[in-house]
C-alpha cells in the first residue's frame, strides 16, 4: 500500500484494493449467501468533503475530508467522546454535520450501520430485527409503496418502483430468509430464537444476533461501531472472516487490538486536540509504531527550534551589550580624538556591532515556529485496595441455576484469596450468570453459597448498567460513593470526566463515558476482590492500557471473564476456568 499518512484539510483516500488487507487462509469458509469471487466489488465510494460538528460550544470534528472504496478497511480510533461515533453517524447519513458534505457516488449506494449497542425495540422479534438491520424491511415496504403507486397509474411511477427494485435486490431482500437460518447455525444462534423477542435476549444472544445481522448485510459500505462487544473467540474469528471476504468498504471503530490488526490496512485518529484527522498506513501495530516516530520526530524538531531560537536570543542580547557600550565609548573618545582616521575608524566599529545585532535579530523573524507537541490529559487509574479477606474468598456447591431452558450447574467451585481467575468460554455458556450467582444476584435453584469474611467486592458488569438514570452524573455518583461534591467532581475528572459530563444526565452519557464512571468507583471504594465482566468493551485504547497496568499491580482475588486477546496476554491470572451450556469442563492453574 503507498503512504497515504495526511492531517487536517488534506482529503484521504482510502486504498480500494484488496491486496492491501491482510490475509487469512484460503480454507476459511465464506459468509453464508454470499461467494466472496461471485460479486465482483462495485464501484461505489462515500466521499467526505470538509465535515465539521459541533455539540454547543463542544467542537468534535474539523474539517474532516475522507474518501472511502470498494474493500477499504479502515478502523477509527480516538479516546472516548473524541467523535468516533459522530462521524460513523455522519457517514451513514444518519447525523447531519454542521458544514461540509457527504456524498455517496452514485447516490444509489448502500450504507449499513451497526450501533455499538444493539437497539433492543419492545415487541421486535429476532427476525424482525434482522430485517431492519439488513434494510431489507424498509427496502421491501417501498417496494410496496412503489408497486402501488406503479399500478395506481402515479406519474414517475414506474422509474421509483425500478429504483426500489433495484435496491431491495442489492439488498439481498428475495433470499434473506432461506440465508438466515445458514448464518444463524453459522455462529450458533437456535433457530427457535429467531421468534423470540429481542429484549428477551441474553447479552451473549444479542451479541450473536447482531454479528448474524453483519453477516446477513449486502451493503457497498458498512459502519460497525464496536462490533466485537461481547463476541466470543469463534464469533471474533467468524466477523474477522466476513470482514477479508465482503466486497464493499468497511469503517470500524474498535478497540480490540487484536481484531484490528487482523482486519484493517488503514488506522483513521481523531485528534482530540485539534478535533482533525491523521490516517496511517497498516494496522493497529504499524499504527502504534508510527504514531510513535512521529511524536519522536515532533519533539525532536520542537527542541531544535528551543535551541535555535535561544542561542540567537542570548547573541542578541549580547551584541546588543556590545553595541551600547561601543557607541558610549566611541562617542566619550572621539572628543578628545584628534586624528579623524582614528575617529572614523571607531565610529566605523560602532555601526559594525549595529549591523551584526540587526542582522541577528533578522535570523529570528526568519526562524520558522515549531510549536511544542499537544501533550493530552494523562489517565492515571488505581484500583483502592481494601485489608485482604479470608483465605476463603466465595464457595459454591453443587450450584444450579435455570433460566428458561438454560441451566447453570450444579457447580462445585472455590476461589481463594489473592487468585487470579480467567473465566472463559463461548457466548451463552453461562459466565455472566456464575459471576452473577457468586455475587448473590441470582438467587439458587438448588445448592449452597457462601462468601468469606471480610470480601469487599468491586464490580464491573457487562451492560455499565449501574449509571443509566436520568439523574445528573455527579448526583448519582456522589449517591454511590458518599463523596463530598469537589472530591467527587476530581475523581470523575481524573477519568476524563469533565463538567460538560458529570452535569448530565447519566443515561445519556456514551457507554465508554459510563464506563468510565463506574472505573471511577474502583478508585473510589477500597476493594479486595474485583469481578470484571468483559471491562474492555466501550473502553478507549489509553483507559484499556491503564485498566491492564492497574490490574498487574492489584493485590487482591480477579475474577475476569474477557475475550480481548491482548488483556488476557497482558494481564496475569494464577487460574482459568472454562465453561460450555451451563457447566464447568475445564479448571486448571496457568
Amino acid at each position: 500500500m503507498s503512504t497515504c499518512r495526511c492531517v487536517g484539510n488534506a482529503p484521504i483516500r482510502l486504498p480500494p484494493c484488496s491486496s492491501d488487507l491482510p490475509k487469512k487462509p484460503s480454507s476459511s469458509p465464506p459468509t453464508p449467501g454470499r461467494s466472496p469471487r461471485a460479486t465482483p466489488p462495485r464501484q461505489r465510494h462515500s466521499v467526505a468533503r470538509d465535515v465539521s460538528k459541533a455539540y454547543g460550544p463542544h467542537l468534535v470534528l474539523d474539517a474532516v475530508s475522507l474518501t472511502i472504496g470498494p474493500r477499504a478497511r479502515v478502523g477509527v480510533v480516538a479516546p472516548n467522546g473524541a467523535g468516533k461515533t459522530t462521524l460513523l453517524r455522519i457517514l451513514g447519513g444518519l447525523d447531519r454535520s454542521d458544514s461540509g458534505s457527504v456524498r455517496l457516488m452514485p447516490p444509489d449506494a448502500t450504507i449499513g450501520y451497526l450501533p455499538q449497542e444493539p437497539e433492543r425495540r419492545a415487541g421486535e422479534t429476532l427476525r424482525g430485527y434482522l430485517g431492519r438491520r439488513t434494510g431489507v424491511t424498509d427496502a421491501e415496504s417501498a417496494l410496496e409503496a412503489a408497486a402501488g403507486d406503479l399500478a395506481g397509474g402515479r406519474e414517475g411511477a414506474g422509474d421509483a418502483y425500478s429504483a426500489a427494485l433495484d435496491r431491495y435486490l442489492a439488498l439481498g431482500g428475495p433470499d434473506l430468509d432461506a440465508r438466515t437460518g445458514e448464518a444463524c447455525a453459522d455462529v450458533g444462534v437456535p433457530e427457535r430464537l429467531l421468534d423470540a423477542e429481542m429484549t428477551s435476549l441474553s447479552g451473549g444472544e444479542a451479541a450473536r444476533a447482531s454479528l448474524v445481522a453483519i453477516l446477513l448485510s449486502r451493503y457497498d459500505l458498512y459502519l460497525l461501531d464496536e462490533p466485537t462487544n461481547d463476541l466470543d473467540f469463534a464469533g471474533l474469528d467468524r466477523l474477522e472472516r466476513f470482514l477479508d471476504d465482503v466486497p464493499g468498504g468497511a469503517v470500524v471503530v474498535s478497540h480490540d487490538r487484536a481484531f484490528l490488526d487482523r482486519t484493517i490496512g488503514v488506522v483513521i485518529e481523531i485528534d482530540d486536540h485539534t478535533h482533525r484527522v491523521t490516517a496511517y498506513a497498516g494496522g493497529w501495530t504499524a499504527y502504534v509504531e508510527e504514531r510513535a516516530t512521529a511524536r519522536r520526530h515532533a519533539e525532536e524538531d520542537y527542541a531544535e527550534f528551543h535551541a535555535k531560537r535561544d542561542t540567537l536570543e542570548r547573541r542578541a542580547r549580547t551584541q546588543k551589550q556590545w553595541a551600547a557600550e561601543g557607541a558610549r565609548k566611541a562617542r566619550k573618545s572621539t572628543k578628545d580624538e584628534p586624528d579623524k582616521y582614528v575617529r572614523g575608524w571607531k565610529s566605523q566599529r560602532s555601526e559594525q556591532l549595529a549591523a551584526k545585532v540587526r542582522i541577528t535579530e533578522k535570523s529570528l523573524e526568519r526562524l520558522d515556529v515549531v510549536e511544542k507537541p499537544w501533550e493530552g490529559w494523562d489517565l492515571r487509574l488505581e484500583i483502592a485496595a481494601a485489608p485482604r479477606s479470608g483465605a476463603v474468598v466465595t464457595r459454591l456447591t453443587g450450584a444450579v441455576v435455570s433460566r428458561g431452558e438454560f441451566a447453570l450447574g450444579p457447580v462445585d467451585l472455590e476461589i481463594g484469596w489473592g487468585e487470579r481467575v480467567a473465566i472463559l468460554g463461548a457466548n451463552g455458556s453461562g459466565k455472566t450468570t456464575l459471576l452473577r450467582v457468586i455475587l448473590g444476584r441470582v438467587a439458587l435453584d438448588s445448592g449452597e453459597r457462601w462468601i468469606g469474611r471480610g470480601v469487599e467486592v468491586g464490580e464491573l458488569d457487562q451492560a455499565r448498567g449501574r449509571f443509566l438514570s436520568d439523574e445528573p452524573l455527579l448526583g448519582a455518583f456522589e449517591g454511590e460513593t458518599a463523596m463530598a461534591t469537589s472530591e467527587a467532581r476530581s475523581l470523575l475528572a481524573k477519568l476524563g470526566l469533565g463538567s460538560e459530563h458529570v452535569e448530565r444526565p447519566a443515561s445519556t452519557l456514551s457507554p465508554g463515558e459510563r464506563t468510565r464512571a463506574e472505573l471511577a468507583l474502583l478508585t473510589a471504594r477500597g476493594v479486595n476482590c474485583l469481578v470484571l465482566d468483559e471491562p474492555t468493551n466501550h473502553l478507549d485504547l489509553p483507559a484499556i492500557e491503564q485498566l491492564e497496568k492497574a490490574l498487574e499491580t492489584f493485590g487482591g482475588t480477579l475474577l475476569l471473564v474477557s475475550h480481548d486477546r491482548r488483556m488476557l496476554d497482558a494481564v496475569s491470572t494464577t487460574r482459568r476456568i472454562e465453561l460450555e451450556g451451563g457447566r464447568v469442563i475445564a479448571d486448571s492453574p496457568t
